[in-house]
C-alpha cells in the first residue's frame, strides 16, 4: 500500500509538473531529475512514468530520456472531438450509476468551490482534476476511466498553458463543471450530458482563441 501511495505521489506531481509546464513541451529530462523534483525514489517515478505514458502524456525513449511530447491545437482539436463523445457517456452513467457516498462528495466539492472567492490556477487545478476523477469513477465502469484519462490530462495541460485571464477562465470553467456535478447529483442524465456538451464546446472555441491573429 505504501509503494502504491508513493506511485500516487509520483504521479500526480510529474502530472502538475508537465500541466504547468515546469517541464516544458518538447523537454526531454532524466529520471533523476524527476525524482529531485518530487523527492521520491526511482520505483514510484517509474511506476509513474509508465503511467503518464499510456496517457500519452510523456514518451519514455530508453536510451534518452523522458520526452514530454509538444502540445498543438491541431491535436487539442482532434482529443476533444473524442472527449465529447465519451464525456456524454460517463455523465449519463455517472448520473445513473453514483452511488450516495459519491454523490455526498460530489456535493461537497461543489459546495466548496460555491464558497470560494478568487482562486489561483494551482488551486483551480487540483479542483479540477478532483472532478474528472469524481464523474468517471462514478459511471463505474473501467474501460471508460482508461479511455477518459488521457483526454482530460491532455485537455487540461493545453488549457493551462493558455489562459490568458485566469479569474475570467476560472469563473467560466468552474460555473460549468458545476452544473455538471449538480445535474449528476440529482440524476438528471439529460441535464448532465447538455451541460457537458456545453463545456466542450467552451473548450473547443477556447481552442481556436489560442490561434495566431493575423495581421
Amino acid at each position: 500500500m505504501a509503494d502504491r501511495n508513493k506511485s500516487l505521489q509520483a504521479y500526480d506531481a510529474i502530472e502538475r509538473l508537465i500541466v504547468f509546464q515546469e517541464l516544458a513541451p518538447g523537454s526531454l529530462v532524466s529520471e533523476a531529475l524527476l525524482m529531485e523534483k518530487t523527492g521520491l525514489g526511482r520505483t514510484p517515478v517509474r511506476e509513474a512514468l509508465q503511467r503518464l505514458a499510456r496517457e500519452r502524456l510523456v514518451e519514455i525513449h530508453p536510451s534518452r530520456g523522458v520526452l514530454v511530447p509538444p502540445a498543438s491545437i491541431e491535436s487539442q482539436l482532434k482529443l476533444l472531438e473524442l472527449r465529447r463523445g465519451l464525456e456524454d457517456i460517463a455523465v449519463r452513467l455517472a448520473a445513473s450509476r453514483a452511488n450516495k457516498q459519491q454523490r455526498d462528495e460530489m456535493l461537497a466539492v461543489c459546495d466548496d468551490l460555491e464558497q470560494r472567492g478568487d482562486m489561483s490556477l494551482d488551486d483551480f487545478a487540483t479542483y479540477l482534476k478532483r472532478m474528472h476523477e469524481l464523474i468517471v469513477d462514478a459511471a463505474h465502469n473501467e474501460y471508460l476511466a482508461v479511455a477518459m484519462a488521457p483526454l482530460q490530462g491532455l485537455s487540461r495541460r493545453f488549457w493551462f498553458a493558455h489562459v490568458k485571464d485566469p479569474d475570467a477562465e476560472i469563473a467560466t470553467a468552474r460555473s460549468m463543471h458545476l452544473r455538471i456535478l449538480r445535474a449528476i447529483c440529482a440524476g438528471k442524465e439529460s441535464e448532465a450530458m447538455t451541460a457537458s456538451r456545453k463545456l466542450n464546446d467552451y473548450l473547443v472555441e477556447f481552442a481556436y482563441g489560442t490561434l495566431p491573429v493575423s495581421a
